[in-house]
């Protein structure tokens, strides 16, 4: 799933990979739970056949999701992009990480994009979908790190350091669904702002109206990605480096749809893209971050 895979794991390399301590690993393979064999003492893994039982379903075959070919959450460019270049069958619904869980407990969808910060433990999305999704035999995959900062008109930047500057002027609003929302409201009050000193605009519902709305002078700043503002040549202070993933039904993920995307976004075409974007990296596209 993550370019070339290593032939073998070690006990702390396959602890590492199912977040579980050492011992747990050595349990598993005494139980016979996991694929392993034995070369010198050591007890070794193999990565292709680990990865196969990670995503193998609970019960049942794999593959045959009953769920429409849907792709749920919030709205990441390169993202969208790639399921219109692979053809692979796929639809957006994006409307922000709330409301792609919501639809994808519901079974609207095969997978939703999500960047959700939990700010006690500054992690992205594992908490999120431990707490809202833990019902779903569904598995957490790692599609990008991406720059998040301010936006503002190339005059402007500036004018501002941090959230600290956004009292008193006009912000660009995102649904209160969506993961930039969230992650506005945390970093205002860890600066002692209320929202009530930010001249909101009725909320924005992507990435690219966020950032339209500045250029055309509807706001004075967003928090928006690089990569969007990148384009329409506006001024970008980064301030948050984020994880966007992406939560996929274990079933789905063998199915044609989601298998023709993967191997698109495997291909040096998406590296190549994202590269062009900017504000992104995807060295660990497809790696496993969260196992039901």
């Amino acid at each position: 799933m993550t370019g070339r895979a290593r032939e073998y794991l070690t006990v702390h390399e396959l602890a590492d990979l199912l977040r579980v301590k050492e011992r747990k690993v050595y349990d598993l393979a005494a139980s016979g739970k996991v694929p392993c064999s034995r070369a010198t003492g050591k007890l070794l893994f193999p990565e292709a056949e680990i990865r196969a039982w990670m995503m193998s379903p609970r019960t049942g075959p794999a593959g045959r999701s009953d769920r429409p070919n849907v792709i749920l959450g919030s709205h990441d460019p390169l993202l969208e992009w790639a399921v219109r270049q692979s053809r692979c069958g796929l639809a957006l619904l994006l409307d922000g990480s709330r409301d792609g869980a919501a639809r994808f407990n519901a079974g609207e969808g095969i997978a939703a994009g999500l960047h959700v910060l939990d700010a006690g433990a500054n992690t992205w999305n594992e908490a999120f979908v431990d707490g809202e999704c833990s019902g779903q035999d569904a598995v957490l995959l790692s599609w990008a790190t991406r720059r998040r900062g301010l936006v503002t008109r190339p005059g402007d930047g500036g004018r501002y350091k941090g959230v600290g500057d956004l009292a008193g002027r006009k912000v660009v609003a995102r649904q209160s669904e969506s993961g930039t929302d969230i992650l506005l409201r945390h970093l205002l009050a860890r600066e002692g702002i209320a929202t009530d000193d930010v001249q909101f605009t009725d909320p924005v519902r992507s990435e690219q109206d966020a950032v339209l709305a500045v250029a055309e002078g509807l706001a004075e700043v967003t928090l928006g990605l690089e990569s969007v503002a990148k384009p329409f040549g506006l001024a970008f202070v980064p301030l948050v480096l984020e994880r966007f993933d992406i939560l996929v039904d274990r079933g789905a993920y063998f199915d044609e749809p989601f298998q023709a995307l993967l191997a698109f976004c495997q291909s040096p075409v998406l590296a190549k893209r994202a590269e062009a974007l900017g504000g992104y990296d995807v060295s660990g596209l497809g790696g496993v971050r969260w196992n039901a």
